[in-house]
């Protein structure tokens, strides 16, 4: 199961008739491959430590496909979507000391929980869009979102308008491929492969080269995201041409030093056929001796219900090729990245020109085409999808 926590808070989800107290947001009902974008109320402050944000960038991401395609989320139905967003705050609790109005921050998509967690054997994951069993806090594709703890959530950037899809991704997806590669402990000069080349496995090549990878191989099938692979520096590899783990082996005999799978279980062996071993599989094979294995795509079987109807189609265990794991000696480490803790060595990359991650959104939208865009980002035809939303008359100045 996923790790969730159920600590819930009042925010309505309950969509509305427009008012000056409603606003836009996508919404998931439910119905899987449907969004819909609705008028629901207005977050308000609800703890003195709060925090209301103004989005003006939100993002679609790949976790969000996984409710979309109705196999994770929350039991019951309809919640707000969205867990990347960036903006300026417009209202703070009266406990808030270090976040002020008109400040422009990042909202990663796991907000501090307000809580030391003395027992270590209990995990638990909060975060926007995902519904009451990942802390109900609503969700960032929408025109303001809540933030709780926002002293210690709450990630402050300059207002750089120029700048604005780079800083949106650390959020989330490029603070998660920068971790999938702390997973596996990559150093300078180290040989990596990167299974997946959607958004996060082609920041986690991107980053691989920025960090001082010698070669980058980057597995995919979907030519355009190979041919922007391609284009910053990564060796393409398309695993529907022959086994990804056998071509890369052909140029590398003894094995990358590390891989990362930054897809998890909806992966495809080379026939496009689901296998949730797939990448797995390949991982081991084509890693050295002694090498490791990071891993942040999703590995989470939840149990069928209204929020996630086509959850059990996903099987909690899988097979898995220990014997070569074994006398291989590898190491492994897989989970949920948070991006609070390497928020600031990539706000510091992009202040300083050399972090541009944004080269990896193809399409900006309105949120009124969020259910066209959602739609056509599942079907693998843009890279990265992001909603912008109306700049009120001070941002103009």
């Amino acid at each position: 199961m996923f790790p969730v926590t159920t600590t819930k808070k009042n925010i309505p989800t309950t969509p509305q008739p427009p008012t000056n107290k409603t606003m836009r947001a996508v919404i998931w009902e439910g119905n899987p491959f449907q969004v819909s974008v609705q008028s629901v109320p207005k977050p308000t402050v609800q703890a003195p430590d709060d925090a209301i944000i103004r989005v003006t960038t939100a993002a679609i991401c790949g976790s969000d496909l996984h409710t979309y395609r109705g196999i994770l989320g929350s039991t019951n139905p309809p919640w707000p979507l969205g867990h990347e967003a960036i903006g300026f705050v417009t209202e703070i609790g009266s406990a808030v000391q270090f976040v002020k109005v008109g400040d422009r921050v990042i909202v990663p998509d796991s907000p501090d929980d307000g809580h030391l967690n003395v027992d270590p054997s209990i995990a638990s994951v909060i975060s926007f869009g995902f519904g009451s069993e990942f802390g109900n806090l609503g969700g960032c594709q929408a025109e303001y979102v809540r933030v709780p703890f926002a002293d210690q959530t709450l990630i402050p950037i300059p207002h750089s308008p120029a700048r604005e899809l780079d800083y949106l991704l650390i959020s989330d997806i490029w603070a998660t491929a920068w971790g999938c590669l702390d997973f596996a402990n990559m150093q300078p000069g180290d040989t990596v492969a990167v299974f997946g080349a959607g958004p996060v496995g082609l920041l986690c090549a991107y980053s691989a080269l920025l960090r001082g990878a010698t070669k980058v191989y980057s597995i995919d099938y979907v030519q355009s995201r190979l041919d922007k692979a391609a284009s910053i520096g990564a060796i393409p590899i398309n695993f529907t041409h022959s086994n990804a783990a056998q071509q890369i082996l052909e140029l590398e005999p003894n094995g990358v030093d590390k891989s990362c799978d930054c897809c998890g279980y909806e992966c495809v062996n080379e026939n496009l056929e689901p296998q949730e071993n797939a990448i797995l599989r390949d991982a081991i094979s084509v890693t050295a001796v002694g090498g490791r294995i990071g891993i942040v795509g999703l590995y989470t079987a939840q149990t069928k219900a209204p929020g996630r109807p086509n959850a059990g189609r996903i099987a909690p265990t899988i097979d898995f090729p220990a014997t070569e794991f074994f006398f291989k000696g590898l190491t492994m480490q897989a989970g949920v990245v948070d991006p609070k803790p390497i928020a600031p060595k990539l706000v510091e990359l992009i202040k300083s020109g050399r972090g541009r991650p944004g080269f990896v959104v193809s399409k900006d939208i309105g949120i009124e085409a969020a259910p066209e865009w959602y739609r056509k980002f599942e079907q693998k035809l843009e890279t990265k999808v992001v909603i912008r939303f109306p700049k009120t008359r001070d941002e103009k100045l």
